[in-house]
């Protein structure tokens, strides 16, 4: 599944900011705790416009944070109303603009307007894709037991169940030792038998 490239860079945005979170992350921890670590995700996606790398900023970046997180698994039609309640509450204006290298795409909000503004208008108009597309189903929750990560699923056939390869590996280890107790004669104390 492929969509505009301006559209797979914002759900690719909405990915790694949404799994800054506690239990989404490598280190277990929030990962999004100061402007610096805001400052880093926004030139790392190429974000563009204003950046005031303040606290007011970043505590209003993480509420974006968890309002996105909420909406990415909402079904096709709750999530239309969500996406409409975006673009109407920052009274959006879909235009073509080019910039940075990049060639036209679509923004909504001016450049100067609040960076959580711009993050929740640029994400609800990848969602608009998604959704005229009905590729719901593409936006998913990891499938890792211990993670809270979310996903975008860009694969051919749509079978991307993890978040990351780490929660990938984890759980199919997971798998595996489970499979290898249950054939084992020795029970689930197989690692102390190989042993012997």
């Amino acid at each position: 599944m492929h969509f505009a490239p301006d559209t797979e860079a914002s759900l690719a945005f909405t990915v790694d900011l949404a799994n800054t979170v506690a239990g989404a992350t490598k280190s277990g921890l929030d990962e999004l705790v100061t402007p610096a670590d805001l400052t880093t995700l926004f030139e790392t996606h190429q974000f563009s416009g204003r950046l005031d790398r303040d606290d007011a900023e970043l505590a209003e970046v993480r509420d974006t944070r968890d309002l996105l997180r909420r909406i990415w698994t909402l079904n096709r039609d709750d999530a239309a109303v969500a996406v409409n309640a975006l673009l109407q509450s920052a009274r959006a204006l879909p235009r073509l603009m080019r910039h940075d290298g990049m060639d036209w795409h679509l923004h909504a909000t001016d450049p100067q307007a609040p960076l959580a503004e711009r993050i929740r208008v640029e994400v609800a108009l990848a969602l608009v894709d998604v959704i005229r597309t009905d590729e719901n189903g593409r936006l998913r929750a990891c499938a890792a037991d211990d993670c809270a990560g979310i996903l975008v699923d860009l694969s051919r056939n749509g079978s991307k169940r993890f978040c990351s390869i780490r929660c990938g590996n984890r759980m199919n280890m997971i798998a595996f030792r489970q499979r290898a107790a249950e054939l084992s004669p020795y029970g689930a104390g197989t690692p102390a038998a190989a042993s012997e």
